[in-house]
């Protein structure tokens, strides 16, 4: 099916479709609606036409009955007339569509009178007894004659009755038939509409997911068309982007690593005494360069993993996953290390499920691990507590450590944020594993956050168990 130019010219177009076959139903009604309105009118016309025809014609039969038992002058022009009008309204029966048997009793009347009329108007001088005769045996087909019009009038209700009744039938299957055909090509056309429309929504969906090698082409109207080329467009733009920053950040490692490997080994050599016995002086310069060189390279390292980790953030590879899996695995990399400072870890997990990235939801957890390790003093303790709350996977890690001040705790997340320095603390970092953390964990749509505790940190992980359309 070919699309019209624009959408609005697709929505109308699809509204006048689903109404054809109702405005069909609509007109297809008002034509039997007449056709019966004036069934009714020719059928009333008739009822009455027959009503007063014999209520006439049993007045003429009055008449000539008067007549033909009077004996007076003057008598035969009376009688010509009535006679005259009786044939007339006789012949107006006749047009009537009467049946056989009303026929036939119209036909025997009118005989009768003609008879009569015959005997009332001859030469011959007349029977009295004859004329009586006659008389009344039209007096006695005068019922019959008034009958004609109550039957006519039954008969067209009847027939009226029966027509209403058909009609009737065929209005309530053409309404079923037509609101079926008009649910159908609804049903046809909203998938037709919708078309388009799912192309854009997957063509936003393969922007958000930073998959930027996939072509956009969106079928449908010139305007959704020309909005799905300037989509591409955009696709297109982007990959540029990505291509330009990969680039900047491969020639940026290449650049800073080379002269800072030759800043290592050199300092190492030094260390190492190689060009000479080195004062004591000396030797804690040359400590310090050393230090100072692993540390700005680490810093590097971290770096372009973290541009790294916010690309993979897009893109999620959504499975079911484990909490108390989850968080075994996480926790074994840092075993030695915890008993190395003698710390007591405890883990709770549930055996709840959630719809997640496992390798993304692995490093938030091993990252609030670690932290907690690496920060807590030595002896203290880690407590890892993974649950679900009805629609919501909870994940805590909780340390004995210097914990988080209140001021920091809305900045911790932030990229390059180190926080001030605690006493007694040496452990520094670069500041963006918790930054990495809160893209992936925002990513799941979830929320990670610091609980407010009087000794020790507390992060929270909130995540909800189904992933969201």
């Amino acid at each position: 099916m070919a699309y019209p130019r624009s959408f609005l010219g697709l929505c109308l177009a699809s509204f006048m479709l689903v109404a054809a076959p109702l405005v069909g139903a609509l007109a297809y009604s008002a034509w039997h609606s007449e056709r019966l309105a004036e069934r009714s009118r020719h059928a009333v016309f008739n009822a009455s036409q027959a009503a007063r025809a014999s209520r006439t014609l049993v007045n003429r039969i009055g008449s000539l009955e008067r007549l033909a038992l009077l004996d007076a002058a003057g008598a035969s022009a009376d009688l010509a007339r009535v006679h005259a009008s009786f044939r007339q309204v006789a012949q107006e029966l006749l047009q009537l569509p009467l049946e056989d048997d009303q026929l036939a009793a119209l036909k025997k009347t009118m005989a009768q009178e003609q008879g009569l009329y015959e005997v009332l108007t001859g030469a011959k001088r007349r029977d009295r007894r004859q004329v009586t005769a006659l008389a009344a045996d039209l007096a006695d087909n005068a019922s019959e004659v008034l009958a004609i019009s109550t039957r006519v009038a039954d008969r067209e209700v009847m027939r009226l009755r029966a027509d209403a009744e058909s009609v009737q039938r065929q209005l309530v299957l053409l309404v079923i038939f037509s609101t079926a055909v008009a649910l159908a090509i609804a049903l046809a056309l909203t998938r037709h509409i919708a078309r388009p429309i799912a192309e854009l929504d997957a063509a936003i969906r393969q922007l958000g997911g930073a998959d930027f090698g996939q072509p956009i082409a969106v079928r449908g109207p010139e305007d959704l068309k020309t909005l799905g080329e300037r989509l591409d467009w955009l696709r297109r733009r982007l990959l540029e982007l990505e291509d330009e920053k990969n680039r900047f950040l491969r020639h940026l490692s290449h650049e800073l690593k080379t002269p800072l490997t030759a800043l290592r080994e050199g300092a190492e050599l030094l260390h190492d005494e190689v060009g000479g016995p080195l004062s004591a002086s000396q030797r804690g310069v040359v400590a310090i360069m050393k230090d100072n060189s692993i540390k700005l390279q680490r810093l590097i390292e971290e770096l372009l993993d973290y541009q790294r980790a916010l690309h993979a953030a897009a893109a999620l590879q959504v499975k079911s996953v484990s909490l108390k899996s989850l968080v075994q695995e996480a926790l074994r990399s840092h075993e030695l290390a915890a008993q190395a400072k003698g710390l007591h870890i405890a883990v709770e997990a549930q055996a709840a499920t959630v719809e997640a990235d496992p390798e993304k939801l692995r490093s938030v957890v091993d990252n609030l691990i670690g932290n907690a390790v690496k920060f807590t003093p030595a002896g203290g303790s880690v407590a890892v507590l993974a649950r679900s709350s009805g629609d919501v996977a909870l994940i805590d890690v909780i340390d004995s450590g210097p914990g988080v001040p209140a001021e920091e705790r809305d900045s911790i997340f932030d990229s390059f944020f180190r926080g001030r320095a605690k006493a007694g603390a040496r452990v520094e970092g670069s500041g963006l594993g918790l930054a990495i953390a809160r893209e992936f964990v925002e990513a799941h749509g979830g929320k990670i956050s610091v609980l407010a505790e009087e000794r020790g940190a507390h992060f929270r992980v909130a995540l909800p168990r189904r992933k969201a359309a």
